[in-house]
C-alpha cells in the first residue's frame, strides 16, 4: 500500500497485480491507450494492463495479488459509497491517508465483495513465488517442486495467467521497497536486482513510479 497527500499521476506502465486507486475527496482518471478513459471515485486495475493513471487529490493505493479477486475485462469503477467502505475497511482515512495501522484482511473483504474471489494457485506455483527473492537460480526453484524450468513456467502462466518473470520481478521489488530504508544500493542488492538502476528500470516498467515513492509511510 501507499498514499499520496495530493494530486498526482504516474506513467505508463504494467503491473502484474490488482492495483485498487481510492481518492480522498477527488477523482481517479485510469487511460488504458486506444480507448475512452475510465474516471471515478476510485478504480480496480486488473493485472497486466498497460495505463496511467492520475489522481486528483489525496489517494490511497492498493496492490493485491493476481490469484486473490476474480478476472475481469478491464477497468471497474467504483463508487464514492464503495470507496469509503474500503477506506474504512483499512482503518480510515483523513485528508492525509490512512490514519493508523491498516487492516488489509477487511479491505480485501470489501474488495471480494466488488470485485469478486479469485481462486488459489498450485502450491508449487506459491513456492516459487515465495522463493522468487532467494539465492538460486529458476532451474533450483523448479526442482524444489518436481520440474523442470519450462515446465514450472507452463504451470505459473496456465495457473495464474502471468509470465513467472514478471512475478518474480514484482516479488522482488516489493522487497526492494521493503529494505529501502537501508539505501537504494541495498536496496536493490538484497532484492537480487543487479544494481541501483535496475531496480528503478523494472520500478517504473511495474508502477510508473521510482522506488522511493513506492514507500508506505509509517503509521500515525
Amino acid at each position: 500500500m501507499f498514499a499520496d497527500t495530493g494530486a498526482s499521476g504516474v506513467a505508463r506502465h504494467r503491473h502484474p497485480a490488482w492495483k485498487v486507486v481510492l481518492s480522498i475527496g477527488g477523482r481517479v482518471e485510469v487511460d488504458r491507450y486506444g480507448g475512452r478513459p475510465v474516471v471515478a471515485p476510485g478504480v480496480v486495475v486488473p493485472p497486466q494492463l498497460a495505463h496511467t493513471c492520475r489522481a486528483t487529490s489525496a489517494f490511497v493505493a492498493l496492490f493485491v495479488d493476481p490469484w486473490l479477486l476474480c478476472p475481469g475485462p478491464g477497468v471497474t469503477r467504483l463508487d464514492e459509497p464503495a470507496v469509503r467502505r474500503i477506506l474504512a475497511a483499512l482503518g480510515g482515512v483523513d485528508a492525509h491517508g490512512p490514519r493508523e495501522r491498516p487492516d488489509f484482511t477487511e479491505a480485501r473483504a470489501e474488495l471480494t465483495a466488488v470485485a469478486g474471489a479469485g481462486h488459489v494457485p498450485d502450491p508449487r506455483v506459491l513456492h516459487a513465488l515465495r522463493r522468487s527473492v532467494a539465492p538460486g537460480s529458476l532451474d533450483a526453484v523448479a526442482a524444489d517442486v518436481g520440474l523442470s524450468a519450462p515446465r514450472l513456467r507452463a504451470l505459473v502462466r496456465a495457473s495464474v495467467g502471468i509470465p513467472l518473470v514478471r512475478l518474480r520481478q514484482w516479488a522482488r521489488l516489493r522487497t526492494a521497497v521493503a529494505c529501502l530504508p537501508d539505501g537504494s544500493a541495498a536496496a536493490a542488492a538484497a532484492a537480487g536486482f543487479a544494481d541501483q538502476p535496475h531496480l528503478i528500470r523494472v520500478a517504473r516498467d511495474l508502477t510508473g513510479r521510482t522506488p522511493a515513492s513506492l514507500r508506505r509511510p509509517p503509521p500515525r
